[in-house]
């Protein structure tokens, strides 16, 4: 068995505390029993000594950024999520994270610490993600990424990028499993108390709310749709129901909602889907019935295209 060798971790300022403690869960606990040698984890700042990371809590930071540049796995667990909606990335992180890449490195970010390795440039022209509320502000300010917001991790080799929060723990196995073996991952997340490995994506754990009316006159017609889904609606329903030919409706959901009647109804039938499979023991053909989908299979291949799980897996997923 190889040496996993030294995995740093870069802790800033008013970093979230989950996704810290998911590297020095993982990586800083002596598991020598199940794999020997184990890991070295080795916490860096910029300004080492006392960090001060999210809640007021107060981290030992005994080694600079320096120590980032001879690890042979580098995690960003996340930034300040102000510091994330204001574009700051502490450019000593930048260039070291720049550095240990350069020298070797395998480079990972946890949720938004993706935005350290996109201002680093580490992910322009590779497929990446992070959690799926920040999507269009990744989008927008780092455009040369290949942004996947639906999955739980990506592994471009070298580098490495997880989704939101708790799938730091599903790239954690990952890496294990790459160094280690599977065997060694399945023991780590038995003692974790957590899913070896989860199926489906990120994609399941987004929320889509029904949009405001915000005045568009849309409201009505739109709580009468949602009421409806097990029956087979039509655009020249919902625009008679609105009051308004179908071109008014078509032109009112684009500028209200973002898209087309047929592609709404489409969403909030995989909504109702998936509120009856988290809350309900009903059988999937008849979930199907309910939310309109028609069959059971039709359901299945809908949801999992855009869910990326089953129907099965992900009540499983959601129900005790």
């Amino acid at each position: 068995m190889g040496n996993p060798g030294v995995v740093a971790v870069a802790v800033t300022d008013g970093m979230p505390m989950f996704e810290l403690a998911i590297a020095t869960q993982v990586f800083g606990i002596d598991r020598r029993d199940i794999a020997d040698p184990w890991y070295q984890l080795r916490m860096c700042a910029a300004d080492p000594g006392k960090t001060r990371v999210a809640h007021g809590f107060v981290l030992d930071t005994p080694h600079d950024l320096r120590g980032l540049e001879s690890a042979d796995t580098v995690i960003v667990p996340g930034l300040d999520p102000a510091d994330v909606s204001a574009g700051v990335v502490d450019p000593r992180l930048t260039a070291a994270v720049l550095s240990a890449h350069a020298r070797g490195a395998r480079v990972v970010s946890f949720c938004t610490g993706a935005f350290a390795l996109a201002a680093a440039g580490l992910l322009n022209g590779r497929r990446a993600t992070t959690h799926w509320r920040y999507t269009e502000l990744m989008r927008t300010r780092y455009p040369d990424v290949r942004l996947d917001p639906a999955v739980l991790y990506v592994d471009e080799g070298d580098v490495l990028t997880s989704a939101g929060v708790s799938a730091g723990i599903d790239l954690c196995l990952h890496l294990i499993r790459t160094d280690l073996g599977a065997d060694v991952a399945n023991q780590v997340a038995r003692r974790m108390v957590v899913q070896a490995h989860r199926a489906g994506g990120q994609a399941q754990y987004i929320e889509k709310p029904m949009p405001r009316s915000d005045g568009d006159g849309l409201g009505p017609v739109l709580q009468w749709a949602s009421k409806n889904l097990d029956q087979q609606l039509t655009v020249t329903q919902l625009a008679r129901t609105a009051g308004l030919s179908t071109r008014t409706l078509a032109r009112r959901f684009a500028e209200a909602t973002g898209t087309t009647p047929l592609r709404w109804l489409h969403t909030e039938r995989l909504a109702r889907a998936r509120q009856l499979l988290e809350t309900t023991d009903l059988p999937v053909d008849r979930i199907s019935q309910l939310c309109g989908m028609g069959t059971a299979g039709n359901l299945r291949h809908h949801f999992t295209r855009e869910v990326g799980t089953t129907p099965m897996l992900y009540r499983r997923s959601f129900q005790r």
